[in-house]
């Protein structure tokens, strides 16, 4: 079984902070890829007020550049897919020979981007299924979930899917492993084309918001059934009753605001291919016609245009 020892966060976010910061609290040598962050959390340490228990890691490994780092056994990739670009230059420091590279990206490309570097036999990916946000240098808040699902971009024999699973555990992680990562990815696309979409093409509602307007709840649901249509015909059996479960955990999340609202509002690139373009690409190669998808798509380039 894969049992890495020294781990890099690459993209040291809300997501990245947190799921590494478990990691660090449990006593695993992590080190975190910083920019601006850096001086607060070498400063001052990493907070999180969450939900699972608040914690404070008063001294963080931390650097400004892979190769400070240099070569490690697990590289856990969690910046937004807009940062892709820099996976070239960022990741071959941060190689040896067993080094296995784990994805926590939303939307679909991602495995491929990182295997064009590494080669596939090396790459993971995992799903995140919790309410993050950073509120201020070095400072997160986790108000919901937690769960994160990991798979294999590549079917092999040597229980790294396990291992990394168990890394999570330890971390006080609710861990699952998935046989198939990119029909896990088509499940979180379930919530992620809709609630991220809406909110922004909506200009600017919170999962609350959306969810009190009918006729929003009526475009999620032919939403996430065009997403069920598109996973199905890339050979992902995706059951219909996966849209009220999707709708039904996010009414308690009160007034969240989705990553790509976060984004949009604070003036940052929105992940639009990966989310958005290239599920319908996939869906169109088969030649299935996904009007909904289609029109939100058109809607969110002209709201970050």
């Amino acid at each position: 079984m894969f049992q890495p020892t020294t781990i890099a966060i690459v993209g040291s976010g809300a997501i990245g902070l947190y799921y590494g910061g478990r990691l660090a609290e449990a006593g695993h040598r992590v080190t975190f890829l910083l920019r601006s962050d850096y001086d607060s959390i070498r400063e001052h340490g990493l907070r999180c007020e969450s939900v699972h228990g608040d914690f404070h890691l008063s001294e963080v490994s931390v650097a400004r550049d892979s190769a400070e780092i240099g070569p490690v056994d697990l590289v856990i990739v969690a910046w937004k897919a807009t940062s892709n670009h820099l996976l070239e230059k960022i990741l071959p420091p941060l190689l040896h020979e067993k080094t296995q590279v784990l994805t926590l990206q939303n939307g679909l490309g991602n495995c491929e981007a990182i295997a064009a570097i590494t080669g596939p036999e090396r790459v993971m990916a995992a799903l995140c299924f919790v309410c993050i946000n950073r509120i201020a240098p070095g400072t997160i808040v986790h108000t919901a979930g937690g769960r994160m699902a990991i798979g294999e971009f590549l079917p092999d024999s040597l229980g790294r899917k396990e291992g990394v699973a168990k890394l999570f555990s330890s971390a006080k992680i609710d861990t699952a492993v998935e046989e198939n990562v990119e029909e896990a990815v088509w499940k979180k696309l379930l919530w992620n084309v809709p609630f991220n979409g809406l909110a922004i093409a909506e200009g600017g509602k919170t999962t609350d918001l959306l969810l009190a307007d009918d006729a929003i709840v009526l475009e999620m649901r032919a939403l996430m059934t065009e997403v069920i249509a598109a996973a199905n015909v890339r050979g992902f059996l995706l059951d219909k009753k996966l849209i009220d479960w999707n709708i039904d955990r996010t009414r308690p999340m009160g007034a969240y605001r989705p990553s790509s609202l976060i984004d949009w509002q604070e003036g940052r690139e929105v992940e639009i291919e990966a989310i958005w373009a290239e599920p319908l690409r996939r869906a169109e190669e088969k030649g299935l016609h996904l009007p909904h998808l289609t029109g939100l798509l058109a809607r969110i380039r002209a709201a970050c245009a």
